[in-house]
């Protein structure tokens, strides 16, 4: 099974960050947040990526490209050649990484169409490459396949950014920091997908996966919600940005599901 990430966007609202490199190239601790998602599927047995290109891919084509010889710990360059070769052949990683372009301007909608020729006649998963979760994708993929839908998205609960309060007249009863929402479901990404969508992604690039393609999906009874009540966090800003590694350098991140 393959698992699709959308990584073309422009990250704007991560400018601080974003001028020189792409959002999913934006380092939590000692790595891209791109690849702690592709650690995540990996650990799920998921190892075969197709990775959306937009905004400054060629800044992830680079580094997949030399990762495997950037994280060996020792490497044999021949000048004369630029060859170069593990001293000791260190296995990294087992993955495979199909690099897709689909267009500096291109909407959600279009880079799924875009990649679907990679992704074949197959079941999917496809995500964000800028949110972080401890969702069980096993458990997502048997509640997929147990509805028979062309669809399912994780969905996962709207947290505040303000205190909530409680009050009577002027007296304020309940006081919550920043509290997770108990009613308020949002798109999570963790999605999948059979290759039947390929009929709702039309052929207009200005056209978000969120905006038609889904509603459709919806109001056709084809696209349900896998609730997940654990841990959940995207990426937009600065300030989410720095959340992440602060979790990260406590030791134990809650989305860390690999070894």
């Amino acid at each position: 099974m393959k698992a699709v990430i959308l990584a073309g966007g422009m990250g704007t609202r991560l400018a601080e960050e974003t001028d020189l490199i792409p959002k999913p190239m934006v380092e939590i601790g000692d790595r891209p947040i791109l690849l702690h998602i592709m650690h995540h599927y990996a650990h799920h047995g998921i190892t075969d990526f197709v990775i959306a290109l937009g905004y400054k891919g060629n800044v992830i084509k680079r580094y997949m490209l030399d990762y495997h010889l950037m994280n060996q710990p020792g490497i044999r360059v021949e000048l004369g050649t630029g060859d170069a070769k593990p001293l000791d052949h260190t296995e990294i990683l087992d993955w495979r990484v199909d690099l897709q372009e689909t267009g500096l301007h291109t909407m959600t909608a279009g880079r799924v169409r875009r990649c679907m020729p990679l992704v074949g006649d197959e079941t999917f998963m496809l995500t964000y490459g800028d949110g972080v979760s401890d969702v069980d994708l096993t458990a997502l993929l048997e509640f997929h396949r147990s509805h028979g839908r062309l669809a399912t998205l994780t969905v996962v609960r709207a947290k505040s950014l303000y205190g909530h309060m409680e009050m009577n007249g002027d007296a304020i009863t309940s006081f919550l920091e920043k509290p997770q929402s108990l009613s308020s479901w949002i798109n999570g990404g963790f999605m999948v997908v059979e290759p039947g969508i390929a009929e709702y992604l039309g052929h207009d690039d200005g056209i978000s996966l969120e905006r038609g393609p889904l509603e459709n999906l919806a109001s056709d009874g084809e696209l349900m919600a896998y609730h997940h009540e654990g841990f959940w966090q995207c990426m937009d800003s600065l300030r989410e940005k720095r959340l992440l590694e602060d979790l990260w350098r406590e030791g134990d991140p809650p989305w860390r599901s690999w070894g």
